[in-house]
């Protein structure tokens, strides 16, 4: 049994507020050599060279795996949807926009839970629900307003990895965290590399091939271990602190991202994106404290569901 260590959980956390964003970053100044299927493919590949040995390593047995492949592999085809949707959206939109409008997913996580896993929801976290959306609504207006469609792209972002949250709740009691995300990603590769293969060659939009300059080459890989890292050092987060602790932090994602959007992409979100984020975490640390109160209460409640990026 690991104890709980909540210095040490929140610093992981922190890890992964920088380095999911970074992440993001790449994916996007990337965006525009690589097509996204491409994109999403290496991202796998680079998350099962990196697994491989650390599973060898810690001596991990892939045997649970095995046994629940069929969920395993929803929650690998999933994970590349999000991906790819939020790669794709990158293409158009401020980094920080498009992490704000994906945060609108702990939203439909409380949603999903009340009407199809018929939680008990109280009306308290169903207005800052209604709340966090209008924020989101705000967020994405100047994005929509300039690029059209592309602007929804990171709310099906959320809505995927709200299923996503469910499927990998129902797999984390019996896979270990590591070895989920190296047959997830083995499986994705499985998926993807023969669909570019059929695609590729008639240039259809989204599956082309092109080989990146030489120098982009550090940012591809970079690109992969961030992801890769940051997804790990949120699931370790897990192990030495609750997540109710640990949930709040995540909007920490949101500034690092405005920060990095604006470093290297001279973008940042004008005022009425700004608001509109105010609103979304407000909302969001509303709904935090909510579950936290309602913990408190009942200690055999669950802990509030922390997106995975």
């Amino acid at each position: 049994m690991v104890l709980d260590r909540p210095v040490l959980g929140i610093l992981l956390m922190l890890g992964f507020c920088v380095m999911a964003p970074m992440g993001d970053a790449l994916a996007k100044l990337l965006g525009g050599q690589i097509d996204v299927a491409a994109l999403v493919a290496i991202r796998m590949s680079v998350q099962v060279l990196l697994l491989l040995p650390v599973v060898w390593w810690l001596g991990l047995s892939l045997a649970p795996a095995f046994g629940r492949i069929r969920l395993i592999t929803i929650r690998s085809v999933l994970h590349m949807g999000g991906i790819g949707m939020m790669f794709l959206s990158l293409r158009y939109l401020p980094l920080a926009d498009a992490v704000a409008i994906a945060f609108v997913m702990p939203f439909i996580m409380l949603l999903l839970g009340r009407f199809v896993l018929n939680e008990e929801v109280g009306s308290r976290r169903l207005l800052a629900c209604c709340v966090g959306f209008i924020g989101t609504l705000l967020v994405m207006q100047p994005s929509f307003a300039e690029v059209g469609w592309p602007a929804l792209l990171p709310v099906g972002v959320a809505f995927d990895f709200a299923f996503f949250m469910l499927v990998t709740r129902q797999l984390a009691k019996d896979v270990d965290a590591v070895v989920l995300q190296l047959i997830s990603g083995v499986i994705a590769c499985a998926l993807l590399v023969p669909l570019i293969l059929v695609f590729a060659p008639f240039g259809t939009p989204g599956f082309r091939v092109t080989v990146p300059a030489p120098e982009a080459w550090w940012l591809v890989f970079a690109m992969g271990a961030l992801g890769t890292g940051a997804h790990l050092l949120m699931t370790w987060s897990l192990r030495f602190a609750p997540a109710s602790t640990l949930a709040p932090m995540q909007y920490l994602e949101i500034p690092v991202a405005a920060l990095l959007g604006w470093l290297i992409f001279r973008d940042f979100p004008n005022g009425l994106a700004l608001f509109g984020i105010g609103v979304t975490v407000a909302a969001g640390l509303y709904i935090i404290y909510r579950e936290q109160k309602l913990n408190r209460r009942s200690p055999q409640s669950l802990p509030a569901d922390i997106p995975v990026e």
